[in-house]
C-alpha cells in the first residue's frame, strides 16, 4: 500500500489570510460618492459663474450707446424710424431697430421699450 502525506507548513489560517478584495461599506460608499462629487461640483459652478461673461464680451461686438423710446398706440416701426432718424433710410433704422431689440415680424406691443442706436437719434 501506499500512503499519501499533506504537509502542514503551507497552509495558512483563513483569519491571517490577507483579504485581497476591497469591502465598501455603506457609509463608506457615501464617502467615496461625496469626495468624487466635490470637483464636478466646483467645475459646474466655474463654468455657471464664469460662462456669463465669456458670451457676453465677443469680439465681434462693439459697444453701442442707445437711446431708448416707449412704443405709443398707433406706433409702427416706421413712424419710430422716422421720428427718431428723419434724415437716414427708414429700412436702415428699422433694420437696426430690429436688430437691436430681437423683434421679429415687427410686431410692437403698447408701452414696449425699444432701444435706439445713438448715431440715429437727433
Amino acid at each position: 500500500m501506499s500512503s499519501i502525506s499533506f504537509s502542514t507548513a503551507a497552509v495558512i489560517p483563513a483569519s491571517t489570510r490577507p483579504s485581497t478584495r476591497l469591502r465598501l461599506t455603506t457609509r463608506g460608499r457615501a464617502v467615496l460618492l461625496a469626495f468624487a462629487s466635490v470637483p464636478l461640483a466646483v467645475g459646474i459652478a466655474f463654468a455657471a459663474l464664469s460662462g456669463g461673461s465669456a458670451i457676453a464680451s465677443g469680439a465681434d461686438t462693439a459697444a453701442v450707446s442707445v437711446e431708448t423710446v416707449t412704443v405709443m398706440p398707433g406706433d409702427t416701426l416706421w413712424s419710430i424710424a422716422t421720428g427718431v432718424a428723419p434724415d437716414a433710410d427708414p429700412r436702415d433704422v428699422i433694420g437696426e431697430i430690429s436688430r437691436m431689440n430681437l423683434l421679429r415680424g415687427g410686431e410692437l406691443q403698447i408701452g414696449q421699450t425699444l432701444a435706439i442706436p445713438a448715431q440715429y437719434v437727433n
